[in-house]
């Protein structure tokens, strides 16, 4: 389902974004519908910048939320609270091995990003993903754009992917992925990153 009206919807795919307990930008102080009609305030096809494959664009505005980085270096001081273990971004998808910093150990080290990256999604491959996921498609939303995931950084250009997702999206559209081939040098470059970065994330209590 699409949220909000203009040429950019949320996709649901991206509402884990108000969920406090996602591993990546979290953006629960900042109202959906809010949020939609001020990316489509900005949001012009020249403004767009290309992503990964031709149905994928980013569009990069300055961060008018609260927003704050969820990815931090990883260091000799901090590298003992990573914790591991496998997470699904939904539950029609297989659950992947990911690592991650308990948000309450290094809360009080993230800053608000001076960007947000809006990743896109054209409708075109969004429809083929949700059929290829068995989803209804949705016939009375007028968009051109869906948000898929939103990104808090201070860098107003594409950070690399994370390799899993590169992964997923090899595997094909039924698995959740895009169907986009692997690129190897992006997929290396990616891991030169995210061997020295990671996300936060809150943890429940055992």
């Amino acid at each position: 389902k699409m949220h909000g009206q203009g040429r950019v919807r949320l996709n649901a795919f991206a509402l884990r974004h108000w969920d406090a307990s996602f591993a990546g930008t979290r953006l629960s102080c900042t109202l959906q519908d809010a949020f939609v009609e001020h990316v489509n305030h900005h949001y012009s096809p020249t403004a767009l910048a290309p992503g990964y494959a031709p149905f994928c664009k980013h569009l990069f505005i300055p961060n008018f939320t609260q927003a704050r980085i969820a990815t931090l270096p990883i260091t000799p001081d901090n590298q003992h609270l990573l914790q591991s273990g496998y997470v699904s971004r939904r539950e029609s998808e297989l659950a992947v091995l990911s690592r991650w910093f308990p948000l309450a150990q290094v809360e009080s080290q993230l800053t608000v990003g001076k960007y947000l990256d809006i990743i896109l999604y054209s409708r075109e491959q969004i429809e083929k993903e949700d059929a290829a996921m068995g989803e209804a498609k949705e016939t009375d939303a007028d968009y051109d754009w869906g948000i898929v995931s939103i990104k808090a950084q201070d860098e107003d250009f594409e950070q690399p992917m994370a390799p899993i997702t590169m992964m997923r999206n090899a595997l094909g559209k039924e698995e959740g992925g895009s169907g986009v081939p692997l690129d190897r040098e992006a997929y290396v470059k990616a891991v030169a990153y995210w061997n020295t970065h990671a996300n936060d994330k809150t943890t429940k209590r055992r």
